[in-house]
């Protein structure tokens, strides 16, 4: 079977870092999926409080930007078709993949019990745009640590069984954001609403005409301006 189509419908939990990253990252990928019928789901860990410039925007502050960008994160996720985001406020910059973070990703897991979970590779020092940021990285580490040996073993983090949340281990975890991919989509045909999406980040776009004209030229290398095609890639990892 093709990666990333399935012959019924899947649980998928997204869990990153803050409010934008599931659309920039792999918006066109989710907005597939759910326009295919699977139920997506958010969990950011951050609400990104600390995006914005004191010099350009000196009324501005994290408590402001974070309610913002709560409401930006809705908008998009309803853009892409995604039935629900929770986030859980950590400290924007501060993510460490520590154990206290890991129950809190643990509990996710257990409570949406998604077959798919879709997250960051976190040995990404280096992205298309430069250093990537080491919340990105800590989400990353911090889920892969939680799926495995933790969400689905009982013995680790006893206190969530007490809440009635069962072990749980998704079927396929989806890194983005990877230097090492094993799974291309061609999702030409959802990129205009990936792109949709992103823009309604507003307090975390700049120039959208700019970033209108960076995303178009995305293209997949073996495509053309007048014919363009679009990918996103992954590293996916199964677990049966």
């Amino acid at each position: 079977m093709e990666s990333g189509i399935w012959d019924s419908p899947k649980n998928i939990l997204v869990i990153l870092a803050h409010p934008d990253d599931p659309e920039f990252f792999c918006g066109a990928t989710l907005a597939r999926w759910g326009r295919a019928g699977h139920r997506i789901v958010y969990c950011l860990l951050t609400c990104g409080d600390k995006g914005f410039n004191p010099a350009t925007h000196p009324d501005m502050t994290p408590d402001k930007l974070c309610a913002l960008r709560h409401a930006e994160q809705r908008a998009a996720a309803e853009v892409i078709g995604a039935q629900a985001v929770h986030i859980l406020d950590r400290p924007d910059g501060y993510l460490v993949a520590d154990l206290d973070l890991r129950r809190e990703v643990v509990r996710a897991i257990r409570r949406e019990r998604p077959d798919i979970l879709v997250t960051c590779d976190p040995q990404t020092l280096f992205a298309q745009y430069g250093i990537n940021h080491p919340d990105h990285r800590a989400a990353g580490q911090v889920v892969l640590d939680a799926v495995f040996p933790a969400a689905g073993n009982k013995a680790y983090f006893p206190e969530l069984i007490a809440e009635g949340l069962e072990p749980h281990t998704p079927k396929e975890v989806w890194c983005s954001v990877t230097n090492q991919p094993n799974v291309t989509l061609d999702v030409t045909d959802t990129w205009d609403i990936k792109l949709k999406a992103v823009l309604e980040h507003k307090t975390q776009v700049q120039d959208a005409q700019a970033l209108i004209e960076r995303f178009k030229s995305r293209r997949a290398e073996d495509s053309t301006e007048e014919n363009p095609r679009y990918e996103e890639k992954f590293r996916v990892v199964k677990y049966s």
